[in-house]
């Protein structure tokens, strides 16, 4: 594993541990004021908005950026000869890859991808009726951070599962991210909610990066030659 990517995975560990602490020991750090929630909610909305709709276009959505921009059909060769593959679910249409997508009917997706998208709409539908209707979850604050630590740690050991577990874990993983903000909530403090939803980018981008390292690390133990493989 590279040294940057360990970097960012202390870093997500420090401060998912730093928002823990936060919210057990409720600081008096009070800085209401009447925009405050809809500010906080109308930011992490606009993650989620960004996250749909890099999920729904492929080559945004693709986590490994040297798939990026191939349309033409690789070759893959072999000791038995030469056989074709294409890009299914915006992935490599062979054995090594065949955990990272799901079909559904005659389409075949990508499951992480499916799982963002499901993941950041139920956020966006959690953000409306908490930060704009004012709805309460019904946990006390550091129990709905826990929680959301908890989708949010299995999220990131989605890799270890295929298909469909790995949808439902990559939907775990994003709204997560919106229960620990509406865990942190209750300390009624503006520079807290900014530094979650700083922390909430942080940890979707060592998501990402995770997800680039692991398709490397797969076409480099892939015993086949083909043009998909980086340089």
């Amino acid at each position: 594993m590279p040294k940057s990517l360990l970097f960012f995975i202390l870093v997500s560990v420090f401060g998912l541990s730093t928002t823990l602490v936060l919210a057990l020991r409720s600081p008096t750090v009070l800085e209401g004021f009447a925009l405050r929630r809809y500010i906080v909610g109308s930011l992490f909305a606009l993650i989620c908005v960004f996250g749909i709709a890099a999920a729904i276009m492929p080559r945004r959505c693709s986590t490994s950026l040297h798939f990026e921009g191939r349309t033409k059909t690789p070759a893959i060769q072999s000791g038995n000869g030469q056989k074709q593959t294409e890009i299914k679910g915006h992935h490599p249409d062979c054995e090594a890859f065949a955990a990272h997508v799901i079909g559904l009917n005659t389409h075949v997706l990508c499951a992480a991808c499916s799982g963002l998208f499901l993941g950041a709409v139920l956020a966006l539908f959690g953000t409306a009726l908490y930060f704009f209707a004012g709805l309460g979850t019904g946990l006390v604050g550091f129990h709905l951070v826990l929680v959301g630590a908890t989708s949010l740690v299995l999220g990131f050991f989605e890799l270890k599962f295929k298909g469909v577990a790995r949808l439902f874990l990559n939907t775990l993983f994003v709204f997560g991210g919106f229960s620990i903000l509406a865990g942190i909530d209750h300390l009624a403090s503006f520079s807290i909610d900014l530094f979650v939803l700083m922390l909430i980018l942080f940890w979707l981008l060592t998501r990402v990066l995770l997800s680039q390292w692991d398709h490397s690390r797969i076409c480099r133990e892939c015993r086949f030659s083909c043009s998909m493989k980086e340089g």
